[in-house]
């Protein structure tokens, strides 16, 4: 493996496009167990993080992360934006001295800080029908080098059986089950669109 900026760069732009095709449906995931607008939300900033990208060209992996972060942090509402911001301010710092990535196990350890961002922000843990859900499942495949398609579906998918206990999704208490989280659709998404360019 050698993932350069080069890849990293074309890894956000394919998640960028994927959130921005996929705007309405993690929206209506986000209907019934939230505020509707994850979909929105999340093509904000993804389009945000384009058009800077587009303008500062960003020479390395860390900042290409953190030029992610920014605009997660500064354009995305509700919690998916401090939580997604939080997870590549993490990676940012992790790839300091960073200039490519060569092996899964590296990958899977700066996507570990990620998840530890994550976990920080949100105080959430494992099963709370949240980002978690997939972020943790995955960090774990991928420093073993066993990460695949199937493994992130059926993270994702994972959520629909499990009751909320973060988040506006939370009151909802057992009428949450039987619907995907949106936030580990969106992450479904990213760690997919991550496999297009790592194989």
């Amino acid at each position: 493996m050698n993932l350069t900026v080069t890849e990293v760069q074309a890894w956000l732009a394919k998640f960028s496009t994927a959130i921005v095709e996929n705007k309405d449906y993690l929206s209506d995931l986000d209907t019934p167990i939230g505020d509707g607008d994850h979909g929105n939300n999340m093509a904000r900033g993804v389009i945000a993080y384009e058009e800077s990208v587009a303008k500062t060209t960003p020479k390395d992996i860390s900042a290409t992360f953190q030029a992610l972060s920014m605009a997660m942090l500064s354009k995305v509402g509700g919690a998916s934006g401090p939580l997604y911001g939080s997870a590549f301010m993490k990676m940012t710092k992790a790839t300091k001295s960073v200039e490519t990535i060569t092996s899964y196990e590296q990958l899977g350890d700066i996507l570990a800080e990620g998840l530890e961002g994550i976990k920080t922000r949100g105080k959430v843990e494992l099963q709370d029908k949240t980002m978690i859900d997939v972020w943790d499942p995955v960090v774990k495949a991928m420093q073993v080098g066993e990460l695949d398609y199937d493994m992130v579906e059926t993270a994702k998918e994972s959520t629909k059986d499990m009751v909320a206990r973060k988040g506006r999704a939370s009151y909802l208490g057992e009428r949450s089950v039987g619907h995907i989280d949106p936030g580990a659709t969106s992450s479904a998404l990213l760690f997919k669109t991550l496999l297009e360019v790592v194989h």
